[in-house]
């Protein structure tokens, strides 16, 4: 009988029954990285004694109570003229060992009038909260500001309107027709600050801002009101020209305010109705989109020697010329009847 023959098959490769024995592990780690070498724990030395840096200590420590985007008061005079006004705040911090005056006696009799958590650091950790040296040895740390929303002032002066329609006074009926202010561009929060304290003062229902390109309510716009935005509610928007639209659908007329107006403030004809008025940037006045969507613009007269108003002095012009139209209006209704 004769033998079998075997005959030897192909060579195989790496495509073959010894693949998972070829296969890589990746590159090679770094001495750092290997728990046997002596630079991981050269490694591990250094990191112990970067965290023993008390500058380093200092710095964590601060990060546990603020952040970068913490609204702060800094300096004894704006934070003394903070907790006068009643600024809604969280927490005040003090710098050890700090040199008492007058003003940081009085502040922290406030702070602790108004139960606020107050907090001794050191110098270190006094800039590190700060961002800065030039803290005077006090921080205050507000609040952020809560902000409405559009539909809930609308809401709101559409309940108030309707109740005072039942009252048998001219004034009061056409007094409580709604009236926002809106700013288009204003990006100064002291400007916003003294609009919301015009828009307070004439009886407005609320001040409408863009969620971009627009100051926000912080600390420096709430001083500038003089409290009055614990009482006048604000809106962000994320398009104003969409705002205006739908504030249109709910029968609300919108005047723009702009030196090239061709009519003037108080006597577009719209002051009795639900009203919204605009107020664009200095300068830039108006966007395009935002002077489309309005039912007319209006100017102020005022000497060829000035360019532009600021902002919230042209707020205050239009606001009362409102008031004045309407009083006009509710003395013309109590004469006729």
């Amino acid at each position: 009988m004769a033998p079998m023959v075997i005959k030897k098959g192909p060579t195989k490769g790496s495509g073959g029954k010894h693949r998972n024995a070829l296969r890589g592990h990746g590159p090679t780690p770094k001495a750092e990285d290997r728990v046997y070498h002596k630079a991981y724990r050269e490694k591990k030395i250094a990191q112990r004694r970067q965290m023993a840096d008390p500058r380093l200590a200092a710095r964590r420590r601060a990060a546990k109570f603020t952040s970068d985007s913490d609204d702060l008061v800094i300096g004894r005079n704006a934070v003394l003229e903070a907790l006068r006004v009643g600024v809604p705040s969280l927490q005040l911090y003090i710098a050890a060992r700090i040199e008492h005056d007058d003003r940081t006696r009085e502040i922290v009799k406030l702070a602790g009038t108004r139960g606020l958590h107050l907090l001794e650091a050191d110098r270190l950790e006094m800039d590190r909260i700060a961002h800065s040296s030039n803290h005077q040895g006090v921080v205050l740390k507000v609040q952020p500001y809560e902000y409405s929303s559009l539909a809930d002032l609308v809401d709101q002066a559409e309940r108030k309107a309707r109740a005072m329609e039942e009252v048998n006074s001219a004034e009061t009926r056409i007094n409580a027709r709604p009236l926002f202010i809106a700013l288009d561009g204003v990006t100064d929060p002291q400007n916003l600050g003294a609009v919301i304290r015009s828009a307070a003062a004439f009886g407005a229902n609320g001040v409408i801002l863009p969620e971009r390109r627009s100051a926000s309510v912080t600390a420096a716009a709430w001083k500038v009101s003089a409290g009055a935005a614990a009482h006048m509610p604000v809106a962000r928007v994320v398009n104003l020209t969409k705002a205006i639209e739908s504030l249109r659908e709910r029968g609300f007329y919108t005047v723009g305010l702009d030196g090239g107006g061709d009519k003037l403030v108080g006597e577009t004809g719209f002051e009795t109705d639900p009203l919204v008025v605009v107020l664009g940037s200095e300068g830039k006045g108006l966007s395009r989109l935002v002077r489309e969507a309005c039912d007319a613009i209006a100017g102020i007269p005022i000497s060829n020697m000035v360019e532009s108003l600021n902002a919230s002095v042209a707020a205050g012009i239009s606001l009362y010329a409102v008031a004045r139209a309407r009083r006009e209006a509710a003395a013309a209704a109590e004469t006729a009847q």
